[in-house]
């Protein structure tokens, strides 16, 4: 049986690689992507709708009519310096569309949560999908990836016809979002030059500085078996290795240096407060927390495995930056910068 599936948020960095996966779905007959700018780009058997989810007056529920599944992506990042902006977006858009697609009877509601939502949580072992998702308080993208967890709680309790699913990916990157994520948190005088071994002498080593990391197109992928398999409830999604100094100076060719919490820390802050670094210290401060994820429940009740290695994807997404490459949309467009 073909599926019509909306997505929105459908011109960012995972929106475009669930956009291009359906569109090529056989299992697939319709997909409808909204954004709030609908791009130059057509694939197959996708329609555009122009919706700003901010916006009190967006008819949401017209959208989703007919709609076999939603997979809700849309996310503001900036500007950090005002969170109630992204909020608006973030919070009560998303609000809009879980309302949105229980007025369509939509049977399924797919949504981006994060590995952001967690607790703060251990650095030496995994976590599986029962860690507490209080989020970083200091941190808005934490804050409201943690609210929308306990938004959806209630959701299910009030549509338990609505089959819903949280995918809760690592730090998400692909070649094409390189100059997106550049603008996004390092801001858009970055030079992508700076992304080349040869102009970092040394790593630095910041005690907690511990993540995962996944292809874009790898989690596009776990979207996709949500809508088609008969699952609830949250799902990790991350890839090996862990990416830490060790990882990042042997990628480089640099030697890790052991650099205080402190001094990292108030060196992004000065950035921040000067408005030369968009990414906030509170989000700095979060990612010294982030527990890392067990993935067994991804692999085992969606049949789901990364095909990129964590030590692929940042080599890849450094040589996108390098060459400020892009997508077609407004978003994901390309700059070279340096």
């Amino acid at each position: 049986m073909s599926s019509n599936v909306v997505v929105t948020g459908a011109t960012g960095n995972v929106g475009t690689s669930v956009v291009r996966l359906l569109s090529e779905d056989p299992e697939v007959a319709s997909v409808r992507g909204l954004a709030r700018r609908i791009p130059d780009w057509s694939p197959p058997k996708t329609q555009w709708t122009a919706v700003d989810l901010a916006c009190e007056d967006a008819d949401l529920a017209a959208a989703f009519e007919g709609a076999d599944a939603v997979v809700h992506l849309a996310w503001a990042f900036q500007p950090t310096h005002d969170p109630a902006v992204t909020w608006r977006t973030n919070v009560l858009g998303s609000i809009r569309v879980f309302e949105a697609a229980a007025a369509a009877r939509v049977p399924a509601l797919v949504h981006a949560s994060s590995v952001g939502a967690y607790s703060p949580g251990p650095k030496d072992r995994a976590v599986d999908e029962s860690w507490p998702t209080h989020g970083w308080p200091d941190a808005a993208y934490c804050r409201e990836k943690a609210y929308l967890e306990r938004t959806l709680d209630t959701f299910e309790r009030d549509h338990p016809q609505t089959r819903v699913v949280r995918m809760r990916p690592a730090f998400l990157f692909k070649r094409e979002s390189a100059s997106e994520q550049r603008r996004i948190f390092g801001g858009r005088f970055l030079p992508g030059q700076i992304a080349r071994p040869e102009s970092l002498p040394f790593i630095p080593d910041v005690q907690g500085l511990r993540v995962q990391a996944l292809h874009t197109d790898d989690a596009a992928g776990a979207y996709r078996l949500a809508v088609h398999t008969d699952v609830r409830g949250a799902f990790n999604l991350a890839a090996d290795p862990t990416v830490d100094a060790a990882l990042l100076g042997a990628m480089f060719g640099a030697r890790p240096v052991r650099l205080p919490r402190t001094v990292a820390r108030s060196a992004i802050a000065a950035a921040w407060n000067l408005r030369l670094l968009p990414a906030s210290p509170h989000l700095f401060d979060a990612v010294l927390r982030l527990p890392l994820m067990d993935c067994t429940r991804a692999r085992v009740e969606l049949g789901w495995r990364p095909e990129h290695t964590a030590t692929e994807v940042l080599e890849e997404f450094l040589r996108g930056l390098r060459s400020g490459e892009g997508e077609p949309t407004a978003p994901m467009q390309g700059r070279k910068v340096g």
